[in-house]
């Protein structure tokens, strides 16, 4: 009986916990803040878009290639310069997906709608 309650909690459990991983329809208020020189933009898996600091952190626009947005475009507009990046928080803290992505008074991408 013991293992029966610990394996249907298991099976209740985990789907909510891979749930609460997925990022849909982030919003400011659910966003970590952050601002980032970039030093270097290139393709990450699954046509992300991959913004990196000089000290090696990363963050990523999911399918950024997809919604029409190219590298060549990016290097010209933020590339070496300082950005704000809306970070999506998710239940482990802050993720690299990038929610909104401005620099000075200009939104570049956003997913808030």
């Amino acid at each position: 009986m013991n293992c029966t309650i610990k394996k249907i909690t298991v099976l209740l459990v985990l789907p909510l916990l891979f749930s609460s991983c997925i990022i849909q329809n982030p919003k400011p208020e659910d966003c970590d803040v952050k601002e980032i020189v970039v030093a270097k933009i290139y393709e990450g898996g699954t046509l992300d878009i991959v913004f990196a600091e000089e000290n090696g952190d990363f963050y990523y626009i999911n399918r950024g290639l997809e919604q029409g947005y190219t590298l060549s475009e990016l290097e010209e507009t933020v590339l070496n310069k300082k950005v704000t990046l809306h970070l999506a928080k998710v239940i482990t803290g802050t993720s690299n997906h990038i929610a909104q992505l401005a620099m000075d008074d200009e939104i570049i991408f956003t997913e808030f709608k």
